[in-house]
């Protein structure tokens, strides 16, 4: 299997293009092009990962956080990101990363958190702007449907849980061509009436090009007319965090306790009263410190997630218990979200979640 089949595999999860301006997602190493009949999966890309690659035979390694985030004017080895580097170029291992795109997505790093609480009604907790762009096209009456259902399949007309949304109004359309032209209908020099469809919809800006590309395959004038306008409206299922429900009220601290042993944490790190009851559960994979607002707002009675700054407890001021489990410990089971989206879609490709432990903190009790 190529790389490249990998690589879209996720990115249709997780389109690059959602990730953070200064991250660095994609292919690190490698070429997409190349051959793989197995793949190494990690949160992080070490020396000893590239070595148990090795160990394998695996060529690629999929992993959560970039290994290279800034500019490398030198490859020496000098240091352990240099190192790993050059072992991996040296034994032709590709290195393939989804950071915050895969953070941001419905059903991303989050909501794996989510999952591991058993937590229902789960929803995103801050939701991204400017994501979402409406379409407007012009279409002959007794092709509307074709042109819709094109529209539909290449991902538009998605609104929260339903599907195939559009408006359309029917009104008179005109035209004339010059003689250079193949009108669909009408003549050349000759100004036409038609009576068309005016089709609106909504889709999520990573995918205009696909949807503009079925829009002009399945219309069937020469020359398409339509417009594209970018929005501001939040895109329900796009941003970071989430924000669910227990299946019944807990204290905090026998949650606290739960929340422990699930993500197998050496501390947990918190303020708040723990006496307060728990319901409902606002969590941010990574460090995720600057949702504390909006897990406020979502009335959250606790608020998970990793590299919380001493004085930023102070923020929570009793309106809420934040509670930081560690960085690691939050984004650990995205393994486990990149292996089920590769084996969903190629149910024969080999692929194994790393046995390194990548953790850099360690804890003296």
């Amino acid at each position: 299997m190529k790389i490249k089949e990998i690589i879209d595999c996720i990115e249709a999860y997780a389109p690059v293009s959602l990730q953070e301006s200064w991250d660095n997602g994609g292919l690190l190493t490698g070429h997409p092009s190349s051959e793989v009949d197995s793949a190494l999966i990690t949160l992080d890309v070490t020396e000893e990962v590239v070595d148990e690659a090795i160990s394998h035979g695996e060529k690629l390694i999929i992993a959560h956080h970039p290994l290279i985030f800034s500019g490398i004017k030198k490859l020496n080895g000098n240091n352990s990101v240099e190192k790993a580097l050059i072992k991996a170029i040296k034994n032709d291992i590709a290195i393939y990363a989804a950071h915050t795109s895969i953070d941001v997505v419905k059903n991303g790093v989050s909501w794996m958190m989510a999952r591991k609480l058993q937590l229902t009604h789960v929803t995103t907790l801050s939701k991204e702007k400017g994501l979402i762009k409406k379409l407007v096209v012009f279409v002959p009456v007794n092709y509307a449907g074709q042109v819709r259902n094109a529209l539909f399949e290449a991902g538009a007309g998605e609104i929260g849980n339903y599907s195939s949304s559009s408006f359309n109004s029917e009104g008179d359309g005109t035209f004339k061509g010059n003689h250079s032209t193949s009108p669909f209908v009408g003549k050349p020099g000759e100004l036409h009436s038609e009576r068309e469809v005016r089709i609106e919809t909504v889709f999520p800006a990573y995918l205009q090009g696909k949807v503009v590309s079925a829009l002009l395959d399945a219309h069937p004038y020469e020359e398409v007319a339509y417009d594209v306008y970018s929005l501001d409206n939040q895109h329900d299922s796009i941003g970071l965090g989430v924000v669910g429900i227990l299946a019944g009220e807990m204290d905090a601290s026998a949650f606290l306790q739960q929340v422990k042993n699930v993500f197998n944490c050496q501390v947990i790190r918190f303020s708040g009263n723990e006496n307060r009851k728990i319901k409902k559960v606002a969590l941010c994979g990574g460090a995720g410190f600057s949702l504390l607002g909006d897990a406020i707002r979502a009335n959250a009675d606790i608020f998970i997630t990793g590299d919380v700054k001493y004085h930023q407890f102070f923020d929570a001021e009793e309106k809420i218990i934040l509670a930081d489990i560690g960085h690691y410990e939050s984004e650990q089971f995205t393994k486990e979200l990149f292996y089920e989206i590769v084996t969903n879609k190629f149910s024969k490709f080999a692929i194994r979640l790393s046995g390194v432990q990548t953790n850099p903190v360690k804890y003296l009790y």
